[in-house]
């Protein structure tokens, strides 16, 4: 077990592996990384756009713009962390 602070402050207990110890902690993103998130902060606008254009207005392009967003929050994590969660 790991022991973790919680969010209130108070110890808290997890299984180890379930997820890295630093999941939770700020990444500050490395000079080339904050170049590959603004690429992909860039490649997910113009297709944000594209989709605004084309999808008729409806559940259907609402949900597909937030799924796009959160695609798009999944794509900087996987800039900044490992597999395992640790930072890179």
């Amino acid at each position: 077990m790991t022991r973790l602070m919680s969010v209130e402050g108070s110890m808290t207990s997890r299984q180890e592996g379930y997820m890295h110890p630093r999941t939770f902690d700020r990444v500050d993103p490395t000079p080339d990384q904050q170049e590959q998130l603004r690429r992909l902060r860039v490649a997910a606008e113009v297709y944000a756009n594209t989709l605004d254009e084309v999808l008729p207005e409806g559940p259907d392009k609402t949900f597909t713009m937030r799924q796009l967003r959160t695609v798009a929050m999944w794509a900087n994590v996987a800039v900044t962390r490992q597999a395992d969660g640790s930072p890179r």
